[in-house]
């Protein structure tokens, strides 16, 4: 199993036979550093060995608001606030959910690993180190948390995270695709 480069995500994503979707959609095939009008943001879009993901408008942070408790067995949504818009606030020592721009459609062969990026890195966000399993397709979750005691600014459609491709010699016997998996087609932040 080896760390796929940038041709390798290429050609998965552009380079298809007719009537093959794409790995990754919508898909930059280069990295992008500036906006429409020349700022300088957050990088994404396809590196020498990964993909930097986006974050949608959408957002979902945690809260002590409605006095819940969080229970990963049975998920109170009273403990998130919904928040859209080109970026959110995240609160000192918060933590919050965000769903990508991109729609994956990881091949049975091939393992995703999400980490966090360098920028964002050293201002504190921290992004969960998250797999993503052979056959999973949809949209995917990114956990964030604001490791600082001030508040962090999170910015939708720029680079948050990259994705990192390690492609097996043969098919797992049993991918995220087979069986009923609670993630499996999202679409937004579930």
């Amino acid at each position: 199993m080896s760390i796929k480069p940038d041709a390798w995500i290429i050609r998965k994503c552009m380079e298809l036979p007719e009537g093959v979707k794409p790995m990754i959609e919508p898909f930059t095939p280069h990295q992008v550093r500036a906006d429409e009008q020349g700022r300088k943001i957050l990088s994404y879009g396809t590196s020498s060995y990964g993909y930097d993901v986006t974050l949608a408008r959408k957002f979902a942070i945690f809260t002590n608001l409605n006095s819940a408790i969080i229970d990963p067995l049975d998920f109170d949504e009273k403990c998130l606030v919904e928040v859209e818009g080109d970026y959110v606030i995240l609160p000192p020592n918060s933590y919050l959910l965000g769903v990508t721009n991109e729609y994956f459609r990881i091949p049975k062969n091939v393992m995703v690993v999400c980490v966090g990026k360098s920028t964002g890195a050293r201002a504190g966000m921290l992004v969960n180190t998250t797999p993503i399993e052979p056959g999973f397709e949809g949209n995917v979750v990114i956990e964030i948390s604001n490791a600082t005691s001030l508040p962090m600014k999170i910015y939708a459609n720029m680079g948050v995270a990259q994705f990192m491709f390690f492609e097996s010699d043969e098919e797992c016997t049993r991918s995220y695709a087979d069986g009923q998996r609670k993630y499996q087609g999202q679409t937004g932040i579930v």
